[in-house]
């Protein structure tokens, strides 16, 4: 904001602070200065009271929110405990979608800080590690949610995805299938890593390293991607007898699959989702699925942040554990 306002006049950031925060006459800035000054915030309909009160309290009470699709009902719902939680601590939260896209999530982030956000919860976009770097390195106040970097050092709050992939797998080695797929997205993120990483070395534990299935399907082309993955398990040569999906997308993308092309849960095929979604509880044969600790995961990162915000310097990892919620679906 001050930025804009400063390029616009052709001043300095410094100048703008003074006044717009009524030190003008104690900095000495020049009274024709001043008045392009308020016509350019005039003019950019900036509210100059409010910018002169956020200026003096060092605050403006807001954080900045990135998640990847506020329409995902896990993101909604983490959004949502955010905000309230937030509101808890006297903050209103201003919130955005990457779409998985990391230029998407560079503007998004650069627009949060030109509105002066005290600090940010971002879920981060494969290939955004710059600019969380960047944050970092501009010791703006910072907390990571459900994926992190392990090359930037910054608090994160996530859930152990490697044991969940794995508790998951070992459900369906205890009802006796050994045919087990998965599909993942195809992505270098940590969360999805660990996700793979935890099917593999239940498989190979249990003796299945050789009926190991694995199918990675882009977040850009994901309907014609998961047609072709369910086909694959379901009628071709990577035919299962169950299947892992590794997001609440992919599953609920299977599901369509399924019903269209006549396949019975969990008499043809087992499964278990990831995430939750009203979809699972709603279809025919309930899903079982591996529930993330929402809310504990969204309180933990507005707890981080507020403490950084009010200048700690600890850096903190939290690591919740998930619930594998057993129901119909897988047998």
């Amino acid at each position: 904001m001050l930025k804009d306002i400063a390029n616009e006049v052709g001043v300095s950031t410094a100048l703008v602070s003074y006044v717009l925060s009524g030190q003008e006459r104690e900095k000495r800035v020049g009274k024709e200065v001043a008045e392009r000054i308020r016509k350019v915030v005039k003019e950019m309909n900036y509210s100059p009271n409010q910018v002169a009160q956020s200026l003096r309290k060092g605050s403006t009470q807001t954080i900045g929110l990135v998640v990847t699709d506020i329409a995902n009902p896990f993101f909604g719902m983490m959004a949502r405990i955010i905000e309230d939680e937030a509101n808890r601590y006297g903050y209103v939260v201003i919130i955005g979608s990457s779409d998985e896209d990391s230029q998407k999530s560079s503007v998004l982030v650069d627009t949060m800080l030109n509105r002066q956000v005290d600090g940010f919860i971002i879920v981060p976009a494969e290939g955004s590690s710059n600019s969380i770097r960047d944050l970092v390195r501009n010791e703006i106040p910072l907390v990571l949610i459900d994926r992190y970097f392990k090359d930037v050092i910054t608090n994160y709050v996530v859930m152990d995805n490697h044991e969940a992939s794995h508790d998951g797998i070992e459900c369906f080695i205890e009802k006796g299938y050994k045919k087990i797929g998965l599909i993942a997205y195809k992505s270098s993120l940590i969360h999805m890593k660990e996700r793979i990483s935890g099917y593999v070395k239940a498989m190979e534990c249990a003796g299945l390293k050789e009926n190991i299935a694995i199918t990675k399907v882009r977040y850009s082309h994901i309907k014609g991607d998961m047609d072709m993955a369910m086909k694959e398990f379901t009628q071709g040569d990577k035919k299962v007898e169950a299947l892992l999906f590794a997001t609440n997308t992919l599953c609920i993308h299977g599901l369509y699959y399924l019903l269209d092309n006549h396949i019975r849960v969990p008499d043809d095929l087992a499964i278990i989702g990831f995430d939750e979604s009203e979809a699972f509880d709603f279809f025919y044969s309930p899903l079982t699925y591996i529930r993330q600790p929402i809310e504990e995961m969204a309180k933990e990162s507005i707890r981080l942040l507020i403490d950084q915000i009010n200048g700690s310097e600890k850096i903190t990892h939290v690591v919740s554990v998930h619930q594998l919620i057993k129901r119909e679906s897988c047998g």
